[in-house]
């Protein structure tokens, strides 16, 4: 069994749009209860603690819309009650964990590049070689992410995130304060864009990345093949 540390954005507010924000739930609901059901142990953790935001258009009003996976941790108190009381990042210890995942939602564009925990969280983690994973926006957690020598985590290696494109036929990417897709690039980062809006993730090592929402289940995947892998070879 590995223990994973969940990090969920604290940011509330999208730019200038005056518009709610926060994680993407089905970003964070997908993987949670595939780690859960594969026998693993997860911590929700978030930026700044205390109850974590989702985005308001990541939850279809109507239940029978919503992903199976979302309905379910809707419908789980012991998850609700974790999402509405996370531990700050900063209180807790990133060695005691074997993997740390990052749910997008525009959220994280604003806080996560900004937190010096995550930075030290995600760079630690995969020094260990931990599981490091990410998806859609949730990438942002990367940025700042180095290794021993003090290059970007992200360079030489296969990266993927929610790419300028989408960022562009969303409408917003003179809202959030950089596009994911050229950061990675400029990093130095292999930038792997599958087509827009469709399922791709990637996986280099025990670093793995999707795209977009549609690709949290090929992440969900990806991470369980690589804690199995893992487990193997222990």
């Amino acid at each position: 069994m590995a223990h994973i540390l969940i990090v969920l954005t604290s940011h509330t507010v999208l730019g200038r749009t005056g518009r709610p924000t926060g994680f993407y739930f089905e970003e964070l609901a997908t993987p949670y209860w595939a780690l859960l059901d594969a026998g693993h142990a997860v911590t929700l953790a978030s930026i700044q603690g205390g109850a974590a935001p989702h985005d308001p258009t990541s939850l279809d009003p109507d239940p029978a819309q919503r992903p199976a996976a979302v309905q379910r941790f809707l419908e789980a108190p012991e998850a609700m009650a974790q999402l509405a009381d996370t531990p700050a990042l900063e209180t807790l210890d990133p060695s005691t964990y074997d993997g740390i995942f990052l749910p997008g939602g525009h959220g994280t564009m604003f806080d996560f590049p900004e937190s010096r925990a995550l930075a030290a969280a995600v760079s630690d983690i995969y020094a260990r070689d931990g599981l490091v994973a990410a998806v859609c926006h949730g990438p942002a957690g990367l940025v700042n992410a180095t290794r021993g020598d003090g290059t970007p985590l992200v360079a030489g290696l296969r990266v993927n995130s929610f790419t300028d494109a989408e960022e562009e036929a969303v409408g917003l990417t003179s809202e959030v304060p950089f596009l994911l897709e050229t950061r990675f690039r400029a990093l130095g980062a292999q930038f792997v864009g599958g087509e827009t809006f469709t399922e791709t993730a990637v996986r280099d090592g025990h670093l793995i990345t999707g795209q977009n929402p549609m690709s949290s289940a090929a992440v969900a995947t990806l991470m369980l093949e690589a804690l199995s892998e893992r487990r193997d070879a222990a």
